[in-house]
């Protein structure tokens, strides 16, 4: 591979936009704090995302969803007894293979993290309408790029559940 610029010149660089993906990452991670205990105080960030994985990729084993979110399966399960509990999953025996427990998201899970979503998805709104117009163009595709570079599209929360199969068939959130 060629670069038309100094290797230093390339790592300085490369060093810049590391920092500032970080910083942007950390305003992202503090907007999903807020937009989630404006709904529920009582739940985390990591339980959001089991929530956000259930919405996304349907009805699940749980042996999928622990691998999608890169956890063993004992703490998937506490996870979810606890999300079980507050309303928001539902367990089940997989008919299919009785050893299996398939997870699906309550209708009441599936408003607490579109409502979730929803704020979140405002606030960057009006940061991105504090943004001129030209850099807003830059912005996404300075993103656009970035997600490419990480293997793009098809890499986020669910995604894995698909491609192991995790998803029961026919079946939505309810």
């Amino acid at each position: 591979m060629v670069h038309d610029e100094p290797a230093g010149e390339l790592a300085d660089e490369a060093e810049e936009v590391a920092l500032a993906v970080m910083e942007a990452s950390q305003l992202m991670i503090e907007v999903s704090a807020r937009a989630l205990g404006a709904e529920d105080e009582s739940l985390t960030l990591a339980q959001l995302r089991t929530l956000v994985v259930l919405h996304t990729g349907g009805p699940v084993k749980l042996a999928s969803l622990a691998g999608t979110l890169g956890v063993n399966p004992s703490t998937a399960t506490r996870m979810t007894e606890r999300l079980e509990r507050s309303g928001f999953v539902d367990r089940q025996i997989n008919p299919d293979c009785r050893r299996e427990v398939v997870l699906r998201l309550t209708g009441a899970g599936a408003r607490l993290v579109e409502r979730t979503l929803a704020r979140r998805r405002a606030e960057i709104a009006r940061w991105v309408a504090l943004i001129p117009g030209r850099e807003r163009t830059e912005l996404v595709a300075g993103l656009r790029a970035l997600s490419r570079a990480a293997g793009g599209p098809g890499t986020g929360p669910g995604e894995e559940v698909r491609r192991t199969r995790g998803i029961m068939s026919g079946a939505g959130p309810g």
